[in-house]
């Protein structure tokens, strides 16, 4: 289920509103142009490689560190002007979620509770509930296993109902059962009307999970939008083994259909185990294939195979990125 097909009334509230926020440090500009929306009942993912400015983007957001220039705005709160108010609608993981192993998961849901105003015995119980933790609660934490600690972490940040969950790398370390899980569980928050925002490593979790993307590439946002929008404007290749070679490959030249010079740098890491050595990648609309490969064959060339590659979030990221590695 996608955010098109939730409550109309909950997707088109915004709780999140970035705009134009910039951060220098020192004499270098670490985010350059940063600009999106997260909606209400929507996930949101956050992609981008090594020294984008993701981090930094989300310590912005939860108001560790102040923008340079830019406004962020959550639920109509300024966070630098309102952070009080703001950033009473946010819960956040931001890297490892911070418990304490000596005590139990209850324990550490009531000393946080203290913290916050009005969080009752009940909605303990009530986010306890919601995690799944029911029957290892009073249990020490140093315990748990690593997916049961996330949730806990999970429970912390919902205690105090936000309306905008942050999670950052939320998948790190967990098995794929554990993964699995998760993804589940922050559907469900989605689809009661939480609006959550997801960075993570894992681009096929995120093209599975997220309902709309932004990618971001030397501290500004390139692209945002549906995992399937982002795809549908993405490059189209195609893969071909053919006998001879050369004579194929001068064939399809000759025709004007382009060739990749360095698949490694556009195509994810399972397409490129399952190619031959002798493999020609070239971009091309799939409406040309047949004409092609009869083109080929009338030429005596011998078509062992062809393959249309479907895009992949990893795919359009590898382009946008120029081959960039995630962070």
């Amino acid at each position: 289920m996608t955010a098109n097909n939730r409550v109309v009334g909950e997707q088109q509230q915004t709780v999140l509103s970035v705009q134009h926020i910039k951060k220098k440090i020192g004499k270098k500009w670490i985010v350059q142009d940063v600009t999106f929306e997260v909606k209400a009942g929507e996930i949101f993912g956050f992609l981008g490689p090594n020294g984008a400015g993701k981090t930094t983007t989300i310590r912005m957001l939860v108001d560790l560190i102040r923008p340079t220039e830019g406004k962020i705005q959550i639920c109509g709160y300024d966070v630098q002007k309102q952070p009080e108010q703001a950033l009473a609608y946010v819960g956040s993981i931001v890297e490892n979620p911070e418990v304490y192993t000596y005590l139990t998961g209850w324990e550490n849901l009531e000393h946080f509770a203290r913290m916050m105003p009005g969080v009752s015995t009940a909605r303990i119980a009530e986010v306890v509930d919601t995690v799944r933790l029911g029957a290892r609660i009073h249990d020490k934490v140093k315990t748990y296993s690593l997916g049961m600690r996330q949730r806990l972490g999970i429970a912390q940040a919902l205690l105090g109902r936000p309306k905008l969950l942050i999670m950052d790398e939320p998948t790190n370390g967990l098995d794929p059962k554990g993964i699995k899980e998760l993804r589940v569980f922050i559907r469900k928050l989605a689809e009661e009307g939480m609006a959550v925002f997801v960075s993570s490593h894992l681009l096929s979790e995120i093209q599975l999970l997220c309902d709309r993307v932004a990618i971001i590439s030397q501290g500004r946002v390139l692209a945002v939008g549906t995992v399937e929008e982002l795809i549908a404007d993405g490059t189209n290749y195609v893969v071909w083994q053919l006998e001879p070679r050369a004579g194929g490959e001068a064939l399809l030249i000759a025709d004007g259909v382009r060739l990749v010079e360095d698949p490694d740098n556009v195509l994810d890491v399972a397409i490129l185990a399952g190619m031959g050595d002798h493999a020609i990648v070239t971009i091309m609309s799939p409406d040309q294939i047949a004409n092609q490969v009869s083109r080929l064959v009338k030429q005596g060339i011998s078509v062992e195979s062809v393959q249309k590659i479907n895009p992949t979030l990893e795919q359009l990221f590898l382009e946008m990125t120029e081959g960039e590695g995630i962070e």
